[in-house]
């Protein structure tokens, strides 16, 4: 039987073919271990389906992204979880298709898959503090709010990014073009990770915490950093062979670490640990 972590691997092993809703979807198994993810994915296609059947033959793009946002944000009622936005469930498609609120990154996706089945080209950006849709129309690009389906102006953007620029004479429009480029479905399951692992810290839920930087791991082979925190989430589990193998990983790839000796002393402590459960 494939555990979800192979079957996760399998999904990110390829950045041409990872294939975005789905492995978005996969997140849940942590959570939900019974979610019948084909099922799930049916439900969607049945959603694009009924979408695809009120749409003339040859409507235009502005018509399917009218007739979209209309399915999506009034019909279906799609919109954030102001009351609870840090629910761990925000981030789980299942919860999201059954509740209809989400965080912007989760709402994306579910967008995109619905925009994606009727021939709306939408990508996600991955905007600070709050995920974005970017949708290519003949005249230009369009900034979405996943959470309401608005358009955003320029200014509207610059507003929402200033608390984010470190310096204040950084130039806001050039900083503005880079930030919405479109992500690639990698950085966008990277995301959804990383907000699950921000809340699973702040509640301190370690076997969850686990459980996301395993596939962070496996997702970002290349981070360091993120095995460095697998090595701390199997700390606080009390799993002291792997924790010391993680850190001691780190620490042989970044010796010079600004966080090298908080790392040392960790290990110290959990050599100690080890030499007195060896006892």
């Amino acid at each position: 039987m494939t555990s979800v972590l192979d079957y996760f691997a399998t999904l990110v092993a390829d950045d041409d073919t990872l294939p975005l809703t789905e492995t978005a979807l996969a997140l849940a198994q942590d959570a939900y271990p019974d979610v019948d993810l084909q099922a799930t994915l049916a439900e969607l296609d049945e959603l694009a389906l009924r979408l695809k059947r009120r749409l003339p033959d040859h409507a235009g793009l502005p018509e399917k992204i009218g007739a979209l946002n209309r399915f999506f944000f009034r019909e279906l009622g799609f919109a954030g979880n102001l009351n609870d936005y840090y629910d761990p469930d925000n981030s789980h498609l299942n919860t999201v298709l059954r509740r209809r609120r989400g965080i912007p990154i989760s709402l994306a996706v579910v967008y995109m898959e619905l925009g994606e089945q009727i021939g709306v080209p939408v990508s996600g950006v991955s905007f600070p503090g709050h995920f974005l849709m970017r949708v290519t129309l003949p005249e230009g690009d369009v900034m979405l709010d996943p959470t309401t389906g608005q358009s955003l102006s320029e200014a509207q953007m610059v507003e929402m990014l200033e608390p984010y620029l470190s310096h204040a004479t950084e130039s806001l429009g050039s900083a503005l073009r880079m930030l919405l480029q479109p992500a690639t479905s990698r950085e966008i399951i990277a995301r959804m990770l990383r907000n699950l692992k921000a809340i699973y810290l702040q509640t301190e839920r370690w076997q969850r915490l686990l459980a996301i930087q395993q596939r962070l791991v496996i997702l970002l082979p290349e981070s360091i950093e993120e095995v460095r925190d697998r090595g701390f989430a199997y700390a606080r589990l009390d799993y002291l062979r792997p924790a010391l193998e993680d850190l001691k990983r780190y620490l042989d790839d970044r010796p010079d670490a600004e966080d090298a000796t908080t790392v040392e002393s960790q290990l110290q402590e959990l050599r100690q640990r080890t030499d007195q459960a060896g006892d």
